[in-house]
């Protein structure tokens, strides 16, 4: 990871990344399927009501609604990272001083990516369940390392 910029922005930046590639996931299969189904779109105008989609449509969905959730404390937490830290400068980044929240940041998102393609294909619940709670532990190991710092300061 030496190539990449030793901040908390650059994982939250994947982060976002990697949610427009769910996104776009989600159209390539909800678009097909409600045409081969012939709903009209207007039927789709309230979610959860288009029941006739097929499971394998509506995980890809699911996970897409799942990225702005626990992910949207990340990006709070990587941002005041970022921005309070007394590391943070033009030369060395946020997290140029502590490489542990700086892994734990790409740690949370390679566990959301791997959370996503679970739910997204074969969906089996214990397996995404067991890598939420990592990814929420991950999440708990950077607050922490942040909190301490901007209380530190």
């Amino acid at each position: 990871m030496d190539s990449l910029p030793q901040t908390l922005l650059a994982p939250a930046l994947a982060l976002v990344a990697w949610t427009l590639v769910m996104l776009v996931w989600l159209y390539a299969t909800r678009i097909p399927a409600m045409t081969k189904l012939k709903i009209d779109p207007q039927e789709a105008a309230r979610t959860g009501k288009i029941p006739e989609l097929p499971v394998t449509v509506t995980r890809v969905a699911d996970n897409y609604n799942h990225l702005h959730e626990q992910p949207t404390l990340f990006y709070a937490v990587a941002i005041i990272g970022h921005l309070a830290l007394p590391e943070n400068d033009v030369t060395g980044g946020a997290m140029a001083g502590d490489p542990i929240a700086f892994y734990a940041a790409w740690i949370f998102v390679a566990l959301r990516i791997v959370h996503s393609l679970i739910q997204a294909t074969v969906n089996l619940i214990m397996a995404r369940f067991m890598v939420f709670l990592v990814s929420a532990a991950v999440l708990g190991v950077l607050l922490w390392r942040v909190a301490a710092a901007v209380f530190a300061s």
